[in-house]
């Protein structure tokens, strides 16, 4: 079984497809479908279902692409680590939130890259959910997450601290106003939706009308027009609030801080540019160091 087999696999379990795959990873169609064909004549099972809107994982095929990431993921791991140098450089694959990335990463990248421009530094958005699959699957180097890691295979350390609010438009003049609002909410994953349910739910209060988006930015627009509410970040809402367009709410004390934590996988090389990253948030890059050292 050659490594590179087990990329196309895992490219194709990824997209979906043979045509996605051969795109991201710039081979010909007829290359990857040989060697996917190749890979399950070697294993003697079928790996992919094959219809007419694509190819999805069987059984075996979901069972191999959980060693695949870890065999690709140590096989990267190990390139960094014999690539690396004492001064930070290379490429740094970092995962936020989009509320983090948003609000507290814009002047965090920029000291970064002052300080180090020969990294190449890339940041990828998404749920909190999704970013930890990613990181576990060696596809971020880290992540920002909204909610305390406790997975076995991750470990975290204190990155941000957010006060969360109720934001309405400034036309709604109470909270009790503005539960009676639609809910705009990013989809399944997001811990801001999660929290807001559970929010909702201990006040004895229903919300049928659940509106999902794809964006912060839509969200907030959302809210700034009257459409609904949502719990945010009050820094989020900052500049919408000063300008009249946003109204915020208090909620009680259990649902009104969440921490944001900077996650990695317990078993990752610590790239100097990794190291350099952690060490600017605060408190967090000598305490993930040094467990890695021990």
């Amino acid at each position: 079984m050659e490594s590179t087999d087990l990329r196309v696999f895992q490219a194709v379990a990824r997209e979906g497809s043979i045509t996605k795959a051969a795109m991201r990873l710039g081979y010909v169609q007829s290359n990857v479908t040989a060697r996917v064909q190749q890979l399950e004549s070697e294993l003697g099972t079928v790996l992919f279902h094959r219809h007419n809107r694509g190819m999805t994982l069987s059984s075996s095929g979901k069972t191999l692409l959980g060693y695949a990431d870890k065999i690709i993921g140590l096989l990267d791991e190990a390139t960094k680590a014999i690539a690396s140098s004492e001064t930070p450089s290379g490429p740094l694959m970092i995962g936020s939130t989009q509320t983090a990335a948003a609000v507290r990463l814009p002047k965090l990248l920029t000291a970064y890259y002052a300080q180090y421009s020969n990294v190449r530094l890339s940041i990828a958005t998404g749920h909190t959910q999704f970013l930890m699959e990613q990181v576990l699957r060696y596809e971020l180097d880290g992540a920002f997450i909204g909610c305390e890691c406790r997975h076995p295979e991750l470990q975290s350390v204190p990155a941000f601290e957010e006060e969360l609010v109720i934001a309405a438009a400034s036309s709604v003049a109470s909270l009790e106003e503005a539960v009676k609002r639609p809910v705009l909410v990013f989809t399944p994953g997001c811990t801001y939706r999660e929290l807001l349910e559970a929010w909702l739910l201990a006040n004895g209060l229903s919300q049928s009308v659940i509106m999902e988006f794809g964006t912060l930015e839509a969200i907030v627009g959302g809210v700034s027009a009257g459409l609904g509410i949502s719990l945010l970040p009050k820094a989020v809402i900052g500049k919408q609030e000063a300008d009249g367009l946003i109204r915020s709410f208090e909620v009680e004390p259990a649902y009104r801080h969440m921490k944001t934590e900077f996650i990695t996988r317990k078993d990752s090389f610590v790239s100097s540019a990794l190291q350099a990253f952690m060490n600017m948030l605060p408190g967090a890059g000598a305490g993930i160091a040094a467990e890695k050292r021990s």
